[in-house]
């Protein structure tokens, strides 16, 4: 079985616990340890955030300040415009920011959610049977 394994330096172990959970994720303690905190997605997705000091020992370039600087965007899809609304209602009142208004393209609403430490995310509902054709 693939998985994917996101890995976030936060500043904040148990408040960037918080705001993960209030967007959805579950901690999986297997996984999880004062410097480390392993957040459940999905059954494939999981979000490993690290104080600074625990990324360190995997990094081999300096941390990037995500609070000033886009390291990456990351992107969660969503079963309905409601789920993505609930989801960004969530994470702003977690101490989460919405740097952006919500962008529609059509086949998909998309919102922007900021992490305690900058960290973006990309929360989208697509609708394919509205995808341009031509």
């Amino acid at each position: 079985m693939k998985q994917v394994f996101i890995n976030l330096a936060v500043k904040d172990i148990e408040k960037s616990m918080n705001f993960y959970t209030q967007l959805g994720f579950t901690n999986n303690p297997q996984f999880s340890d004062d410097t480390a905190k392993c957040m459940v997605w999905s059954e494939n997705i999981f979000v490993m955030i690290m104080t600074h000091e625990k990324f360190k020992t995997f990094a081999t370039k300096p941390l990037a300040d995500t609070k000033s600087n886009l390291a990456g965007l990351f992107s969660l899809s969503m079963d309905s415009v409601d789920e993505v609304n609930n989801l960004v209602t969530n994470g702003l009142k977690a101490g989460g920011i919405e740097p952006n208004e919500l962008r529609d393209y059509g086949f998909m609403q998309q919102r922007t959610i900021e992490d305690l430490d900058g960290h973006t995310w990309e929360v989208f509902f697509m609708d394919m049977t509205k995808f341009p054709t031509e």
